[in-house]
């Protein structure tokens, strides 16, 4: 007879049903979603030839996603989580359908139609990408949270590899609309995992309380945190100053003069470290010194962005993006563990947004801010220049967020006003915060 393993063990989490159906869901969403946004890249760019819609892409998307981010993360503190991710859910596998049903009148009605259900999709993720965070952390008991936040990094970061090159076999072998209708199946089995978890209680609220000053409430909880809008900074200037993915291709081609075969192993480099600590933080989450590790993993992605912008040898770039990826992985890690263990339940989905709209400003302007920064500096000194920029944030954020660097994982307990933690006021319901 196996005897049960205890609490604190990496398969602690995975014996939790509900668990397993969240972490299984997160896989065919994000299979679903980049193999969706590739199949929609290479159909436009079939339609048009024209690199600008392309770059539409990501913009009609983003657009929606990080305006309707702080509503979202209102509405995800003031109603059924789980309900939420239903809908938006659903909205997606009606969209892959659509997707499905457009494809062979594409090349005569125009790609409007595609752009149409881009952001239709940006619209669900400006409400689920509050809602799903909020959501994991009341279906795990707050003791396995930072394992449970390592196993969704871990099974994000696989599904996001596995994603693009799914999609890229299906477009191939059996056209977009093949590709679609792969994608509403994996959708629909995202839906089912959800329906699968038992709803949890509604977080409290104070009835009649305006929007915008739900939405106020929520950033000043953000900003009067150290922990978080320090992790959550760190998150968005490294990214913004240190972030070099897209420019990999003027890498590949004019510096380390490799080719596009040399390009598809840059891109997959840091995936592959991420992933590699990701599985390790499943059996040793970081918790003790928490605080600290998140600064010297920033630090060390700025140092690999310093030696990749510098390196001319194509072994040692692979290795530095490699170790980037490393280094960001364990960041990940530990945001995402933050935001579940250092946001009380009615606060959650709030907290959640607001660090999406830094994940989303990080992703967008960062690209957009290496494509200037290459062009006044040089494309190579604009990549080495912002990993010490990387470093000096690293070095006024430990400055300046003293609670931060002592951050401790391992201590559990909600972070609660005295005010919350002798009991708000006018509840909608009864219930416990996870």
């Amino acid at each position: 007879m196996t005897a049960a393993p205890p609490a604190d063990s990496s398969r602690a989490v995975l014996r939790l049903p509900e668990f397993r159906a969240m972490l299984l869901a997160t896989v065919c969403s994000t299979l679903a979603g980049r193999a969706v946004a590739l199949t929609v890249a290479y159909q436009l760019y079939q339609l048009t030839k024209n690199p600008l819609t392309l770059g539409l892409l990501g913009l009609v998307e983003a657009i929606p996603a990080l305006s309707l981010a702080l509503l979202g993360g209102v509405v995800a503190d003031r109603n059924d989580r789980r309900r939420i991710l239903l809908i938006t859910t659903t909205l997606e596998v009606l969209c892959a359908a659509l997707f499905f049903l457009y494809a062979p009148h594409a090349p005569v009605s125009g790609y409007v139609p595609i752009l149409a259900l881009i952001f239709t999709l940006g619209m669900a993720r400006g409400f689920s990408d509050p809602a799903l965070p909020a959501f994991e952390a009341q279906v795990v008991p707050r003791a396995l949270l930072l394992r449970a936040s390592a196993w969704q990094s871990s099974a994000w970061q696989a599904a996001a590899i596995i994603g693009p090159a799914l999609g890229g076999v299906l477009y191939a072998a059996v056209g977009a609309r093949g590709a679609y209708a792969f994608a509403a199946v994996l959708y629909a089995l995202a839906l089912g995992c959800l329906a699968y978890v038992k709803p949890k209680p509604r977080p409290a609220f104070t009835p009649g309380e305006p929007i915008w000053q739900s939405v106020k409430e929520g950033l000043a909880f953000v900003v009067q945190r150290q922990v978080l809008v320090g992790s959550m900074a760190l998150d968005l200037f490294s990214v913004l100053f240190g972030g070099a993915v897209a420019l990999l291709p003027v890498f590949s081609s004019d510096i380390l003069k490799v080719g596009p075969q040399g390009l598809g192993i840059l891109v997959a480099a840091p995936s592959i470290g991420a992933l590699a600590v990701m599985l390790y933080a499943t059996r040793r989450p970081p918790g003790r010194g928490a605080g600290r590790i998140l600064l010297l993993a920033v630090a060390g992605f700025g140092v690999c962005m310093v030696v990749f912008g510098l390196s001319r040898n194509f072994a040692l770039s692979v290795l530095a993006l490699v170790f980037a990826g490393l280094f960001d992985g364990i960041s990940m890690v530990i945001r995402k563990a933050t935001l579940r263990l250092k946001a009380p339940d009615h606060m959650r989905g709030r907290v959640s947004s607001v660090s999406s709209m830094f994940i989303g400003a990080s992703n967008e302007l960062g690209a957009f801010e290496s494509g200037v920064a290459a062009s006044a500096l040089g494309t190579a000194r604009s990549v080495w220049a912002g990993g010490l920029l990387t470093l000096a944030v690293v070095a006024v954020t430990a400055w300046l967020a003293p609670e931060l660097r002592a951050m401790d994982l391992t201590d559990i307990a909600e972070d609660r006003t005295p005010e919350e933690a002798g009991g708000r006021a006018m509840k909608v319901e009864q219930g416990w915060e996870s």
